[in-house]
């Protein structure tokens, strides 16, 4: 009869479970479980390791935050367990950290979503500034003076021509064309 080396196959000399070394001594057996190890394959940290990069990679094509956050709480759910925490307080750090991170950043990060007037910055900030036309303005071309730079223009309303010299509202910018309104309605 050949003997195996794999438990459970026939053919098999021993019970212990996983390899041995020498005097039947099992290196997945109870020492594994008293760990607080979820298997004889795996380490909880790395459970936690992998569930991180997980969620980073969801959050990476999502890009709504929340998965970040809970991507950054299975990261101190997976050092806690790398110190040998039992499982309920892995999954207590997990959650605390998750809680206080969807508290604390959402918020912050909502604010800055909705930025005031005075705080926006590039094209945004053009948008309801006043401008001067340096061309004849119309649907489809002109040219106007934003804070010192010239820019392409159309009119917002494509029935509107508006003479050179004369102000506007920015309303939008549209590419590289600013998108204005006449101050003064013929």
């Amino acid at each position: 009869m050949k003997v195996s080396r794999f438990p459970g196959s026939p053919g098999h000399k021993g019970k212990a479970r996983g390899r041995t070394h020498g005097a039947g001594k099992s290196t997945f057996s109870t020492a594994n479980r008293r760990a607080g190890l979820p298997s004889a394959v795996m380490a909880d940290w790395l459970v936690w390791l992998i569930a991180a990069g997980a969620l980073a990679a969801a959050e990476v094509l999502s890009l709504t935050l929340v998965l970040g956050m809970l991507s950054v709480s299975a990261l101190a759910a997976a050092l806690i367990a790398a110190v040998g925490a039992p499982a309920p307080a892995q999954v207590a750090t997990f959650a605390i950290v998750a809680v206080l991170l969807i508290a604390v950043v959402r918020p912050v990060a909502r604010r800055h979503r909705h930025m005031p007037v005075g705080i926006r910055t590039g094209t945004d900030a053009l948008v309801g500034k006043r401008a001067v036309t340096v061309t004849v303005v119309d649907a489809h071309s002109g040219q106007v003076r934003i804070g010192g730079e010239v820019w392409s223009a159309r009119t917002y309303d494509d029935q509107h021509v508006i003479p050179a010299g004369a102000s506007v509202d920015v309303a939008q910018i549209d590419g590289a064309t600013a998108v204005v309104l006449p101050l003064e309605l013929p």
